[in-house]
């Protein structure tokens, strides 16, 4: 009889670097000021329904570093982003007593003023778009075919924006809001850049057999020359949702690479999803750092 393998790895849940404090902490990351440069730093956190959990995925930060960087350079053909180094050895001296906490898990970036949106590629009807379809045959104020089901793919990718929400969900807006919002140039150019994005990730991925059902993007702009750029993570599991191509069928909800898994466990307990949230077992924890490194596995290859 086989043992069912215990979690070696201890996650790492706090950020701490002497001298310096975060000048930001998120639900997974962790921002530091460097004076003229920033550094990210992804923990090994998770969060569901807004709550970040007791307990986090070991190696989980690693894994949404390296994925970010591997696209990072890939989209670099469409727009610069703001990846100075993710070694280590080319971070400020005061970064270096934390190295090995550093390792893997961080980016030196430049500092940009985010927009105050963020930016959704839908390919696929799923999740929040599923649901307002339901209702009003739209998602985002785009009306959709007459007829679609639960998962299926879009005739084109959409643009679906959002606000951005220091805490709960962020709120879908239609793109004239957007306009509102940030102006009619920069809208059409944002939507332009995530639609390009989407697609060339999407091109790549289905060599490997994965399909992004949809993606979110961050944009901002340098502060010393005022060039957009694309910021934050870009096509994690965090930020994105991953099919297997194989295991594909519309009509239905789909399995992710990402951390549905936990999703799916804490529904089954008497959780009224507000913080505190409960401690995950080990075995759930074991099966989502699976399907992280699964997805890692096979995009970066």
């Amino acid at each position: 009889m086989t043992q069912r393998r215990q979690v070696i790895e201890k996650p790492i849940l706090k950020i701490e670097i002497p001298g310096i404090k975060p000048l930001r902490s998120g639900k997974v990351r962790d921002i530091f000021d460097l004076g003229d440069s920033l550094l990210l730093v992804a923990s090994d956190r998770v969060s569901a329904f807004d709550v970040v959990l007791p307990n986090g995925i070991p190696g989980k930060g690693r894994l949404l570093t390296q994925i970010s960087v591997f696209w990072f350079k890939i989209m670099k053909e469409i727009i610069p982003n703001h990846l100075i180094s993710a070694d280590v050895k080319d971070f400020p001296a005061v970064c270096q007593p934390a190295r090995d906490i550093l390792e893997g898990r961080s980016m030196l970036v430049k500092k940009a003023k985010p927009m105050p949106v963020e930016c959704i590629v839908r390919g696929y009807l799923s999740g929040s778009g599923w649901k307002e379809y339901k209702k009003s045959g739209t998602v985002c104020g785009i009306k959709l075919p007459e007829g679609l089901i639960e998962s299926a793919k879009l005739p084109e990718p959409i643009f679906t924006p959002s606000t951005k929400a220091e805490e709960g969900h962020d709120i879908n807006i239609t793109f004239e809001e957007t306009k509102r919002i940030i102006g009619n140039e920069m809208a059409e150019r944002l939507k332009g850049l995530s639609l390009e994005i989407y697609k060339k990730a999407q091109a790549l991925a289905e060599k490997k057999g994965i399909i992004v059902a949809d993606s979110k993007f961050e944009f901002g702009t340098l502060y010393d020359d005022g060039r957009l750029i694309l910021i934050d993570e870009v096509l994690t599991p965090d930020s994105s949702r991953f099919w297997d191509a194989k295991t594909y069928e519309p009509g239905r909800s789909q399995d992710s690479y990402d951390k549905q898994i936990i999703r799916d466990y804490l529904l089954t307990l008497d959780w009224d999803q507000q913080a505190p949230g409960p401690t995950l077992p080990d075995e759930v924890i074991e099966k989502a750092a699976a399907r992280y490194r699964e997805i890692m596995d096979i995009l970066v290859s």
